[in-house]
């Protein structure tokens, strides 16, 4: 329906008619397609929901999204300088501090061309992490030498679990038959 322009809504409605010279959906639906045949065919809903709205409103103009937020200017600027000050502020807090709707503050940001800050947890390396890597691989080259493992058998990947309390769950798949434990 998006392909109807306003003059071809009130083409639909002419064809309709009034009164007792009313024509049915059906023979609406047929008619268009014979005045019109380089556009995609209508269906009955669609002739029903024109026809509506110009009994309810009286034209057939676009109506705007009842569901679209309208804010104003003051609390569009209270928000943008409100991340100005703590950019690292998540969406959820911005619109409780503000009385939006989340997704309304992520259409003002998107609007604004600003991006929210996601929080990204990363590893810290300690004193001790290259010793500990060695002795990785050590033990790694110990048990391929003694045929407890085959290094066709592990899946390297750069994906690793970070919990709240501190603890760092690498991921790394082992496949095959013989499955050893390492560390």
């Amino acid at each position: 329906m998006s392909y109807l322009t306003e003059s071809l809504k009130i083409e639909i409605l002419m064809m309709i008619g009034y009164g007792d010279r009313a024509r049915t959906q059906c023979e609406v639906v047929r008619l268009f397609r014979e005045t019109h045949p380089d556009l995609p065919p209508l269906n009955q809903g669609t002739i029903s929901k024109i026809e509506a709205q110009y009994r309810e409103m009286g034209h057939v103009r676009k109506v705007p999204n009842k569901r679209q937020a309208v804010v104003d200017d003051d609390t569009k600027l209270n928000l943008l300088l409100a991340l100005e000050e703590n950019p690292i502020t998540p969406v959820r807090q911005l619109a409780r501090d503000s009385n939006l709707n989340h997704k309304t503050v992520l259409k003002i940001l998107k609007y604004e061309k600003k991006r929210p800050y996601k929080m990204q947890a990363v590893q810290e390396l300690l004193e001790d992490d290259p010793d500990r890597r060695v002795e990785f691989c050590d033990l790694l080259m110990t048990c391929i030498d003694q045929n407890q493992l085959s290094l066709k058998w592990i899946v390297f990947s750069d994906e690793a679990t970070f919990t709240s309390y501190g603890y760092v769950i690498a991921k790394i798949v082992v496949t095959g038959l013989k499955r050893t434990p390492i560390g």
